[in-house]
């Protein structure tokens, strides 16, 4: 991992070094990038298989997450009366969803205090 860090630095701050770089041919850039996005979205799923599923705000998360995330994508004008400085994180479905999903951790996950979670397990079981 430092290596790879190392390895990109000096492709920062040593120009030549980082021209040598644009010969490579697009072909292999493009079979580069298939397998590190194929690498991003393992991670997720492995990641993902931590959760635990049985719990209703955990499915709320990830499910308000998703769609978010991939509404702004299908539909780009989604948030457009939003002012300037909002757009600019509502404009792309991965922060949007990032936001959305970090926000309703901090909710659900993080304020609501074990014992709330306790009374609200139990008064839906008692219906």
């Amino acid at each position: 991992m430092y290596i790879a860090a190392g390895f990109l630095l000096v492709l920062g701050l040593v120009p030549k070094i980082g021209a040598l770089t644009t010969t490579i041919p697009t072909a292999v850039l493009g079979g580069a990038m298939v397998a590190m996005f194929g690498m991003v979205v393992a991670q997720g799923i492995k990641m993902l298989g931590k959760v635990d599923f049985a719990s209703q705000e955990n499915l709320l998360i990830i499910a308000c997450s998703v769609g978010v995330g991939l509404g702004v994508t299908a539909v780009p004008n989604l948030f457009h009366v939003l002012p300037a400085f909002l757009q600019l994180f509502t404009s792309n479905g991965i922060v949007a969803g990032s936001i959305t999903a970090i926000l309703l951790n901090i909710i659900f996950n993080i304020r609501l205090a074990p014992k709330e979670k306790t009374k609200l397990q139990e008064s839906s079981v008692e219906q």
